[in-house]
């Protein structure tokens, strides 16, 4: 049965029990699309889920493939989906047709983003006849009724605030009082920096879900690079194991599992209401997490 993810939030949180939920992104090839839906999404179908993100790319340069995924994802694996949607490169009203698109293909869970500059680099710049800011794209979605509203959250501060990290999180709770459900964070290392992220929110009055965003390390350089791009930083004792296991990628996957797993028991003992699982289409370190904290199957 697909839900509203606020829906599943409120239940969960009533029951006492953490919301788990993946991303993926879509593939470039037929081949890695087949992957997805007859390897991928199969292996995470004894582990408890409760719902999917599907990311839209650069530019929006997805949006026929992000639309049909997340379909596709509810229609044949009844699993709850939740699709990105970006202000780049779209007009309002082009915003406003893929929101249609999306609701007669029975898409009512969206994750409200500003999105990077095509290509990634270089400053945002708004589109003539667009939205400037994400806290517009999730006014405007809660206006339109019916949806059910995420969006992102950077506990060490957006990358392209210079103000500082304070500032980028006052940014936020006026996004949250536009209208969304509920928060994704970007990845992080250290969970001081959820903490303080957290606490400042709660001061501030907001009391949404903060869902946790993770990312299991699988290799040094893309763990570096990854994080170079969205503004982490990697704890000291994190970035020295990560030097002394090299390029062993099988190492530094089975450390990135462990790290990954008593990061979440830290973050579930102390209040986090779930984690959300940047997966990069790759299902074994995730699986593994979720059995290391019991989560072995249905």
């Amino acid at each position: 049965m697909i839900q509203s993810i606020h829906d599943i939030h409120v239940a969960n949180a009533q029951a006492g029990r953490p919301s788990f939920s993946i991303e993926f992104f879509p593939p470039k090839t037929e081949e890695g699309e087949r992957k997805l839906f007859s390897e991928t999404l199969p292996a995470f179908a004894p582990f408890p889920v409760d719902y999917c993100s599907v990311t839209y790319g650069a530019g929006g340069s997805t949006r026929d493939k992000t639309l049909g995924i997340v379909e596709r994802i509810q229609k044949g694996h009844d699993l709850t989906a939740m699709m990105h949607l970006t202000c780049v490169n779209a007009t309002q009203a082009e915003i406003a047709s893929v929101v249609d698109d999306a609701e007669r293909r029975g898409i009512r869970n969206i994750l409200a983003l500003r999105g990077d500059p095509p290509g990634g680099t270089g400053e945002f710049v708004k589109t003539e006849g667009g939205f400037e800011f994400s806290r517009e794209l999730v006014a405007y979605l809660r206006q339109r009724g019916g949806l059910t509203i995420g969006t992102a959250g950077f506990p060490e501060g957006h990358i392209a605030q210079k103000a500082g990290r304070v500032v980028d999180w006052n940014h936020l709770a006026e996004k949250i009082r536009a209208g969304a459900d509920f928060v994704v964070t970007q990845l992080f290392y250290d969970n001081a920096d959820y903490y303080a992220f957290r606490d400042h929110l709660a001061k501030a009055g907001i009391d949404v879900p903060l869902i946790p965003g993770l990312l299991p390390v699988v290799a040094r350089n893309q763990t570096k690079k990854f994080v170079e791009l969205c503004g982490a930083k990697l704890p000291a004792p994190f970035l020295d194991r990560l030097e002394t296991l090299g390029d062993d990628d099988a190492a530094v996957t089975e450390f990135g599992i462990e790290y990954c797993t008593q990061q979440i028991q830290d973050l579930l003992r102390n209040g986090a209401p779930g984690v959300h699982f940047y997966t990069l289409n790759r299902p074994y370190s995730t699986t593994r997490i979720l059995r290391n904290l019991g989560h072995g199957g249905r």
